[in-house]
């Protein structure tokens, strides 16, 4: 079995910082793009970012300049460094990744839980 969980969401001020971490655990043979998605109260789930094992990353418009993802291969392991945040980020960040489990035929999607980030003064 593969689990993925993420941490650090929270309440920060506009204008605040937070880092999401996401680590994946189980029966993993590879680990290939890992993403940050977020769904707010009444919208659809959306893509924040993504990055390659090799590093390319890949950014909504929406956060360009303000959040930045990295990750630890070693750790199966993916952060999410949020900067400059603003009201209309509020929303639970939910962390991906594509998994070829040992033993597996292909790769297959694995989401987490969730995080509640808020934004609020």
């Amino acid at each position: 079995q593969v689990q993925v969980v993420e941490s650090g969401g929270g309440l920060v001020q506009p204008g605040g910082s937070l880092r999401l971490s996401c680590a994946a655990s189980g029966s993993i043979a590879s680990i290939g793009r890992m993403g940050w998605f977020r769904q707010a109260p009444g919208k659809e789930r959306e893509l924040v970012g993504s990055i390659t094992t090799g590093g390319s990353t890949h950014y909504a418009d929406s956060v360009k300049g303000r959040f930045t993802i990295s990750r630890d291969n070693a750790k199966n392991t993916v952060y999410l460094q949020m900067n400059s945040l603003k009201p209309e980020d509020t929303a639970v960040y939910y962390c991906n990744a594509a998994v070829i489990a040992i033993l597996s035929r292909g790769s297959r999607d694995y989401w987490g839980q969730g995080t509640q980030v808020t934004v609020s003064s």
